[in-house]
């Protein structure tokens, strides 16, 4: 790293002497030679001072006799102009014995001096893009050539032991493992393997990781490369790295190719304005018609990975490239466990850590967020000055990648505090007081990223499934902020714009792709966003008018309802809702055994059925 810093400071430091060197050399107005007024020139000469001159044009460039003090300096040589021809001043030159040359000036010279240094600066660039462009190598037309991370020698070491959670993936992939280990046992009972493995499912999940794990467990060549890398700016440029992946992997065979985030080259074909034969379109046209020609039997396996199959070409889905759809979801309470424990092995923990507790707590985490939150509880463990990770570190943690970071150094007025903390209140106690809701964990009026207040809800185990009844209370839990606003201010403000926008979205979902209006019934509406899918640009959707007002209607009906729900119930426990605002005021966060404590509920009993 240091040689080829070194190397490049080298070039720098030649490029950049060399600009000052020809500046200095060839620019007419020369630093050593002052210039002097017409008058001064004059009584130079009738002073017998000057040795030599030299006349371009109007243009003079003498030499002193001897070195006379102007401005401070002692100066040797001097240039000025003539305004005008003086035949007179010729003659007196002359007479005093001063040398006269002439010089014609030469303009293509003097344009291709004054250009040098462009040129000059126009090289410099044109290195610097061509260094760029070639991802920083000095080999010319090496851009053409794939970007791939070969690992030969240095296959990665990652195992399927080392990838929690994922068993059925797992089981999908032990059979790709299998055949580059033992190729003859499939050949000879004419089996052919998937050509092509699509990992599908969220961000953070490790797919890529399991892609490593595949290429470690069977041992083989593994060459990586992101979708992005394909795509340059010069036309063919894709298409050719796509050629040279294929030809090198052939070489390298049995291996293993491996495309993350593959939607950045594999996007549908003729989406957008204007359709497309682009670049990116040639290069999706290549990578087809390279996995159309090679066999399974010889030994490449192409696995790639995306958090967006709906946008995907349907050409690169079908039998015969992609021909297994392998879905990863986040981890259940159980793989987040074992996702913990992965992360958190070598970490010293503190006596009071329940990996299973932090599990429970982290429902929709990925496996990312929870590599991240153990993290996250080392620094704060480090930034204390602790030498072990305890829970509250653990905790702490999970609230920052929530919620945000605490802004303790926020100053509220004492009037935003208190309908922050009425806000907040209403959430909670509708939330504890309804039935098919989750579960409180926390409340607090501490500003934490957007938000000025936060009431944490956890599930009290993973859903997969929403029921209408545990919908419309999600909703009524959304407006019970504002509706506590409203009871105790007589008006709302702007802070309940984020529980409008989620229960608004909710109820629109329970309309047109759930099928729980009472007046529409069991039917499926388009949102027509299909644009953002890589569909065309102008699509019809067959929904009327006339439908989407009444979808509007039923929409808006639902939030009322939740509304009231909210009203209700506050009302009824309005001298709750005051007790657990004081108690914000006065400790700024508060937990649910406290919550409970207030409404009179043991915090492990069951929800009062109110709705």
């Amino acid at each position: 790293m240091f040689k080829n810093l070194f190397q490049t400071l080298f070039v720098w430091l030649i490029i950049i002497g060399s600009f000052f060197m020809l500046f200095t050399i060839f620019n007419p107005n020369n630093a050593s030679k002052i210039e002097i007024t017409y008058n001064q020139f004059i009584q130079f000469i009738k002073d017998n001072k000057v040795s030599s001159i030299t006349i371009t044009d109007n243009e003079v460039e003498g030499e002193f006799r001897e070195p006379i003090k102007i401005q401070n300096r002692e100066i040797k040589f001097f240039k000025t102009t003539l305004p005008y021809k003086d035949e007179q001043l010729m003659r007196d030159m002359i007479d005093k014995g001063i040398i006269i040359k002439t010089k014609n000036r030469n303009m293509f010279w003097d344009i291709f001096i004054g250009y040098i240094p462009w040129i000059i600066l126009f090289l410099v660039f044109w290195f610097i893009f061509f260094r760029s462009i070639t991802n920083g190598t000095s080999k010319a037309f090496e851009f053409s050539q794939s970007r791939a991370k070969i690992y030969i020698d240095n296959k990665p070491n990652v195992r399927f032991d080392d990838v929690a959670d994922c068993e059925e993936a797992k089981e999908d992939l032990k059979e790709v493992v299998e055949f580059l280990k033992n190729r003859e046992k499939y050949i000879k009972l004419g089996a052919k393997i998937p050509k092509g493995i699509l990992l599908v499912g969220p961000p953070g999940v490790g797919k890529t990781l399991l892609a490593k794990a595949v290429a470690g467990e069977a041992g083989v060549p593994f060459l990586s490369i992101s979708g992005s890398d394909f795509v340059e700016m010069f036309v063919g440029v894709g298409a050719a790295r796509v050629r040279d992946l294929f030809q090198k992997a052939r070489q390298l065979a049995p291996a293993i190719i491996f495309i993350d985030e593959i939607d950045a080259v594999g996007r549908m074909r003729g989406s957008g304005i204007g359709g497309g034969h682009d670049e990116r379109e040639q290069t999706l046209n290549q990578l087809l018609v390279e996995m159309d020609g090679f066999e399974g039997k010889e030994g490449i396996v192409i696995l790639a990975a995306t958090n967006r199959p709906d946008i995907l070409d349907p050409a690169l889905l079908r039998p015969g490239r992609f021909d297994r759809k392998i879905y990863i979801g986040l981890p259940d309470v159980k793989g987040r466990l074992e996702i913990l424990k992965i992360h958190a092995k070598g970490k010293p923990l503190s006596d009071d850590v329940q990996l299973e507790r932090i599990a429970q707590m982290t429902p929709g985490f990925s496996g990312a967020d929870l590599a991240n939150l153990i993290n996250e509880a080392a620094l704060l463990a480090a930034r204390n000055g602790r030498d072990k990770i305890t829970m509250k570190d653990l905790e702490e943690a999970r609230d920052k990648i929530i919620m945000g970071s605490a802004k303790k150094n926020m100053i509220l007025s004492d009037e935003e505090k208190r309908r922050v903390a009425y806000h907040e209140a209403g959430h909670a106690i509708v939330s504890r007081l309804l039935s098919k809701s989750d579960k409180v964990e926390k409340v607090t009026i501490i500003p934490r990223g957007m938000a000025l207040g936060v009431t944490v809800s956890l599930p009290e185990k993973d859903k997969y499934l929403y029921e209408e009844s545990y919908l419309k209370n999600q909703l009524a839990i959304l407006m019970g902020g504002r509706v506590a606003e409203k009871i105790i201010f007589n008006e709302v403000s702007s802070g309940a714009a984020n529980d409008l926008e989620r229960a608004t979205e909710i109820a629109r979902k329970m309309v047109m792709e759930w099928g729980m209006s009472k007046i529409l019934g069991p039917i499926f509406i388009s949102r027509g966003d299909e644009v953002f899918l890589g569909k065309e640009l102008v699509k019809r959707n067959g929904t009327s008018e006339d439908l989407l007002k009444i979808v509007d209607k039923e929409i808006k009906n639902i939030l009322q309802e939740a509304e009231e729900t909210a009203y209700r119930i506050l009302n009824e426990n309005l001298d709750k809702l005051n007790k657990v605002a004081q108690l914000l005021l006065e400790k700024e966060t508060i937990t649910g055994e406290e919550l409970d404590e207030i409404l009179g509920l043991k915090h492990a009993e069951n929800k009062a059925q109110l709705n």
